[in-house]
């Protein structure tokens, strides 16, 4: 594994996001005093939070899986996890909503689930779910400690006996004929192979390893901290503020000063020098290095898709809607299709939809709820829309007028608070392409084949994130903060 080389006593990171967080408290562990710079003026990046007239949304994610993986750098410093978070366990983890009517809820105990696909499905779909739960709990205990959890330079990196399985497994198969294999009803196929959204692809056109991503959403489980997303980054850096990491808020970094192939500071807008004998660079990938870092050639790299995120304050309430819900419209490929090659807005959208008030109503006024509805949308390299004259806010209204079409009876009526995220303030907020979702994972941009977490010309720089290995969602940011730790500290081999 190639490491950070020269001394590495302080390490400054910049930006506080999940990444730069993880990073920071393995670092610390591991002796090293840590200064995290963050232009906000509270931890979290994308994870950050928003107050609008009493009600509290999530900027960022709001689906969170694998705990096991916050918890392991709270442990890196002596820390335990219930001491700093209170998760609650989502049953159904979602409620998927098809056009004809029917409904599925999402149930992480197999045992539930298989009746749940039985009651709905019939019970051959039953036993072809059980077959997938097999099939993906084995891709994930292959993937997790060969492929993702570590360091990866090369593409000979990847030659071991559990690329072989993987290739026996049909993994680096197209993970819709693969999921076909198991599920004959199109109600279960979508809800399997929807999560190919999160690695920035088609499921047509994703590979089968993405199985994965069903499994932590769907068999692994679902969690919701109390107080929203927003306090998983609070969690994590008050126990990197105890153990000796310092924080320095509503502070931009304009650039990393260099000097014979090294980073030797970063600079602040303020002007202040903070010296570095390695520096972290947390911000969307390809935005750090053309902002931060000496000039040089950039590699081309393509785009996950963009969305489009309603923050809504609401007087109305639904009883039969769980905390997450899914919204599948009629067309599928098609609408794959129509938001990633043709870079257009779905004619026929599928919506998530998420009720944080169903599980923690402190997040709202007495007697109100919060929603958060996502629409898949194109990046604005694949289509290059006007956000900003005007199209924000025809496209909410469509939205709204959508989910009351699919049963949510006067919501539009119901809006107290509104706030309209568009690709275009991704793009403002420092996001590569106007998408929250960094590169594909396409097969040129997974693996080894992603950009890589240590800089090719500078000795002493690091990348974490979802732009860089092994990609995108809170669990890879996560394990993205460890391996960047593990190229200064060489912890991992």
């Amino acid at each position: 594994m190639r490491t950070v080389t020269g001394p590495t006593d302080h390490v400054v990171v910049v930006g506080a996001g999940l990444g730069g967080l993880a990073c920071a408290l393995h670092l610390a562990a591991a002796g090293r005093q840590v200064t995290v710079v963050e232009r906000e003026a509270v931890p979290g990046g994308r994870a950050g939070k928003r107050s609008l007239q009493g009600y509290e949304f999530d900027t960022g994610p709001t689906v969170l899986t694998m705990p096991e993986l916050i918890a392991e750098p709270l442990e890196a410093v002596g820390e335990n996890l219930s001491d700093w978070l209170e998760l609650t366990p989502l049953d159904p983890a979602y409620r998927a909503y098809y056009p004809d009517g029917s409904t599925l809820d999402v149930r992480t105990d197999t045992v539930r689930m298989a009746a749940e696909i039985a009651r709905v499905c019939g019970p051959r779909e039953a036993d072809g779910y059980l077959r997938f739960v097999d099939f993906a709990r084995r891709l994930w205990q292959l993937e997790r400690g060969a492929f993702i959890d570590r360091n990866l330079d090369t593409p000979v990196d990847l030659a071991n006996l559990n690329l072989l399985k993987l290739l026996g497994m049909g993994g680096f198969r197209r993970l819709q004929p693969k999921i076909n294999q198991y599920f004959k009803d199109l109600r279960t196929q979508r809800i399997f192979s929807f999560q190919a959204m999160y690695a920035g692809l088609a499921p047509h056109d994703a590979l089968a390893i993405y199985a994965v991503i069903a499994y932590l959403d769907s068999v692994a489980g679902v969690f919701f901290p109390k107080g929203g997303m927003h306090a998983v980054p609070r969690a994590l850096a008050g126990a990197a503020e105890k153990h000796g990491v310092t924080f320095r808020y509503e502070t931009s970094v304009t650039q990393v000063e260099t000097a014979n192939g090294r980073a030797t500071a970063v600079i602040t807008a303020d002007g202040d020098r903070i010296r570095a004998d390695a520096v972290v660079l947390n911000p969307d990938l390809p935005i750090a290095k053309r902002d931060l870092l000496p000039p040089a050639p950039q590699r081309h790299l393509t785009y996950s898709p963009s969305c489009v995120v309603l923050h809504l304050g609401s007087r109305q309430s639904y009883s039969k809607i769980a905390h997450h819900n899914i919204h599948f419209g009629s067309k599928w490929r098609d609408t794959f299709d129509e938001v990633i090659r043709k870079g257009e807005l779905m004619s026929d959208p599928s919506l998530l939809v998420t009720n944080p008030t169903h599980t923690d109503p402190s997040l709202a006024p007495a007697g109100r709820q919060s929603y958060y509805v996502l629409a898949p949308t194109p990046n604005l390299v694949a289509g290059p829309l006007d956000w900003r004259g005007g199209l924000a806010e025809r496209y909410a209204a469509e939205l709204i007028r959508t989910l009351e079409q699919r049963g949510y009876v006067g919501f539009g009526d119901g809006i107290e608070v509104q706030e309209i995220i568009t690709p275009a303030d991704w793009e403002d907020r420092g996001m590569a392409a106007g998408t929250p979702f960094a590169a594909a994972h396409t097969f040129a941009q997974t693996g080894p084949f992603r950009p890589a977490n240590l800089h090719p010309g500078l000795d002493n720089v690091v990348f974490t994130g979802s732009g860089t290995q092994p990609g995108v969602g809170v669990p890879m940011v996560l394990i993205s903060g460890k391996l960047a730790a593990a190229r200064i500290t060489n912890a991992l081999s």
